[in-house]
């Protein structure tokens, strides 16, 4: 049902083909989603400052999935459009280079972690129990990261070839172990006699989930009713391969770099101005955040495979036709979700931080309605953009996000927190990732449709191109 074919995504429904590539994808995300929620539900049961250590170290670990980052987005753009031009085994061969690549690199970041944590931490707070709290967070998830990007590569291949259902079991797998575990590990809940682990038990759950996740990634590869499959005829190496997989993957990885860092700076600003508290109020926001924009994402996602796969096969302007199809749906649904979130940010936090009063439940209250108002804004950057990453143009998304965090984001938190301070200054940041979220909506869609109303528009480039390599 979720599996669709080469005909069916280059010559069918566009319609259908986005809501069957979509639909698993949605499903996959918002299981991630309940993931995150579901440890800062155990989380906030245990203390505000393990709340605060997850929120901190979150941009470090989003900077060091940087390694992941390049290997996925590489590997489902190439494969989907070796799909789009019939040349399964160099779909295959890209899958196997990707799925190495990206385990040597997390496998070395796994090393560098073990040995520096807490000084990596400590740079952004004073705080000593914040600071080893997120240090033994950083710590096991990384290493648990080793086996979720090789994981996280294998399923892009299969979203590339056309494939969400194999990627949705994959995450939903992994996903639902650590949230099996959660509860038992973080508070040992239901255990007499034991206590749980605290952070600790946290990032051990989610680090278990990723071997499991891994494991089924792994034995789908190898399952002759999945449509991507690697088998010993596609292991080797090959230095074009590699090549391209950087080619497309490194601007993407430059585009994670660039939102990673600012999001530390950011961090580092909200805890300046309102400590803990702050932190704790941006860690739940963020978190509830992830549920709005998750099926944007899902849909950027599908785009992408295609755009690409249409690319691969000559057809630029199907691919332009799926790109602000899915844009104009995906941004109507993300203003009804905004208004939902706006009108009752209380009862939000009450269900997932039941323990908030105080500064951190007006700091919470206020930065989820002011996240509200920005929400539509998403339904057009993860769509448009993935129609630029489809088409190869990864430098494209790169520059948006880059001018999306360094020139408004960064910039409007700290001149309204330090400069020009508003009446509640960590108001300044919350207000500054709306922002930075409008301008970049705006922005990479203007362009989009700038680079593609002409005869000779982006993507018709880069089907010519794929179709001379």
């Amino acid at each position: 049902m979720f599996d669709l074919s080469r005909d069916e995504i280059t010559g069918g429904s566009l319609p259908r083909a986005l809501l069957v590539l979509t639909a698993p994808l949605v499903v996959q995300q918002y299981v991630v989603v309940v993931q995150q929620i579901v440890d800062v539900f155990w989380l906030g049961r245990v203390s505000r400052n393990a709340v605060s250590a997850v929120g901190l170290v979150a941009p470090l670990i989003g900077l060091l999935a940087l390694a992941t980052s390049v290997a996925t987005i590489g590997c489902r753009v190439l494969v989907a459009q070796h799909v789009g031009a019939d040349d399964a085994a160099a779909a295959r061969s890209t899958g196997f280079h990707a799925t190495v690549l990206v385990g040597a690199a997390n496998l070395l970041l796994a090393v560098v972690v073990l040995w520096l944590a807490p000084d990596l931490v400590g740079v952004l707070l004073s705080d000593e129990a914040v600071i080893q709290l997120g240090a033994t967070y950083l710590t096991v998830t990384t290493v648990g990261r080793v086996f979720g990007g090789m994981s996280d590569t294998i399923e892009s291949g299969f979203v590339g070839w056309g494939d969400s259902r194999m990627s949705m079991l994959i995450n939903v797998v992994a996903v639902l172990t650590n949230v099996v575990l959660d509860p038992f590990l973080i508070v040992g809940w239901q255990l007499p006699g034991f206590a749980g682990y605290g952070i600790f038990g946290a990032a051990l759950a989610t680090a278990i989930g990723y071997v499991a996740g891994f494991t089924v990634a792994v034995a789908g590869l190898g399952v002759d009713s999945t449509s991507f499959t690697i088998g010993r005829a596609d292991l080797g190496v090959s230095r074009d391969t590699v090549r391209s997989l950087l080619s497309v993957g490194v601007p993407h990885a430059g585009q994670e770099a660039g939102r990673q860092i600012a999001r530390l700076l950011v961090v580092a600003i909200v805890a300046g101005v309102a400590g803990s508290a702050g932190l704790a109020a941006y860690t739940i926001g963020a978190r509830i955040a992830t549920v709005a924009f998750v099926p944007a994402a899902a849909v950027g996602s599908a785009v992408s495979s295609i755009v690409g796969q249409n690319v691969g096969a000559g057809n630029p302007d199907r691919a332009t036709r799926a790109t602000w199809l899915a844009a104009g749906a995906t941004t109507a649904g993300m203003a009804v979700l905004g208004v939902a979130q706006y009108s009752s940010p209380a009862t939000i936090v009450s269900v997932f931080a039941p323990t908030f009063s105080g500064i951190e439940l007006t700091y919470t209250v206020a930065y989820l309605q002011i996240l509200a108002v920005g929400y539509w804004a998403f339904g057009l950057i993860y769509p448009i953009q993935g129609g630029f990453n489809g088409a190869g143009k990864t430098t494209v998304s790169m520059v948006a996000t880059l001018l999306q965090y360094w020139g408004v984001r960064l910039p409007v938190a700290a001149l309204g927190a330090y400069v020009v301070v508003f009446s509640v200054p960590v108001h300044a940041a919350f207000w500054a990732i709306t922002a930075s979220n409008v301008a970049c909506a705006v922005g990479v869609t203007a362009y989009f449709w700038a680079q593609t109303s002409g005869a000779t528009g982006l993507i018709e480039r880069a089907a010519t191109a794929a179709a001379s390599d």
